[in-house]
């Protein structure tokens, strides 16, 4: 049975093939290029971009059972080429957000979850909370640059978790019995405010880094210059909400797993190089 992992190169897709590999599958990596991408002996390597639905015939031929990244304006188009190929289960990346139709990433990651639904495949969906990955862009340049981190609401705690979780999942989900038609909330293992990651990154990084409090107005005003504004609105209301609402952590890693969810610690030193300066 070959299994098909699409955005293959994305922080959780290539964790999914390594899982997937590890556990004896055989493992189909789409790519938008095969070139760049660096996968593991045994893993077979194709082109295909799930935003040119028509181009997907050679990467879903001979596919069974499929991890689905979102991208919500083909997504329908995506589904119906699958079917039309024999896929039987797709595992959708999705977001704890998806039960909030004014969430801007809830209306993004429900329409794939939908187009899924309605289609005639079996389907799980994965929706994790905050990636802890998402610091890499929010606070990757200004650590590396100048050991600060800028941000509002300095005790707003977030559960981040670790994509290595994410992908454990997914490759359950993909290669065990009675998954089809559930949906998993996942989370990391503890919710921690903002300066204790800060102080966590440092420890890992052997650096030093500051937590320096900005207002929620300059906060914005500096992530609106490179993000969507809904997106920007959307990330501060997670913070201003956590600071007396924090997130529920959820058991479901360790449930389906196994094993403990990964701590921000570990994350934190598996991504220290990508916070050390050049």
């Amino acid at each position: 049975m070959t299994i098909l992992v699409t955005g293959a190169t994305g922080h959780v897709g290539r964790h999914v093939v390594t899982e997937l590999l590890a556990g004896g599958h055989a493992v189909r990596a789409m790519t938008r290029d095969p070139q760049r991408g660096r996968f593991p002996a045994g893993v077979e390597v194709v082109r295909g971009d799930l935003t040119e639905p028509a181009g997907l015939a050679d990467a879903l031929r001979g596919v069974e059972k499929m991890y689905l990244f979102p991208v919500p304006d083909t997504a329908v188009e995506v589904v119906r080429a699958a079917e039309r190929a024999g896929v039987r289960h797709a595992v959708v990346l999705s977001s704890t957000s998806a039960d909030d139709a004014t969430n801007f990433s809830g209306v993004y990651h429900r329409t794939v979850e939908r187009a899924v639904e309605e289609s005639g495949l079996d389907w799980t969906f994965v929706r994790p909370d905050e990636f802890a990955t998402n610091l890499l862009w929010k606070w990757g340049h200004s650590v590396r640059t100048e050991g600060v981190v800028r941000g509002p609401y300095p005790q707003a705690r977030r559960a981040l978790i670790h994509e290595v979780d994410i992908a454990a999942v997914v490759a359950l989900a993909l290669t065990e019995a009675g998954h089809a038609g559930q949906v998993y909330d996942l989370t990391g293992p503890e919710a921690l405010d903002q300066r204790t990651q800060v102080a966590q990154l440092a420890e890992a990084t052997g650096r030093q880094i500051r937590f320096e409090e900005v207002s929620p107005a300059a906060a914005r005003a500096e992530l609106t210059a490179y993000m969507p504004e809904p997106v920007v609105d959307m990330v501060l209301g997670y913070l201003a909400d956590s600071v007396d609402r924090p997130p529920v952590v959820l058991p479901t890693v360790e449930k389906l797993t196994g094993r403990p969810g990964t701590p921000f610690a570990r994350w934190a030193a598996d991504h220290a190089d990508e916070f050390r300066a050049a």
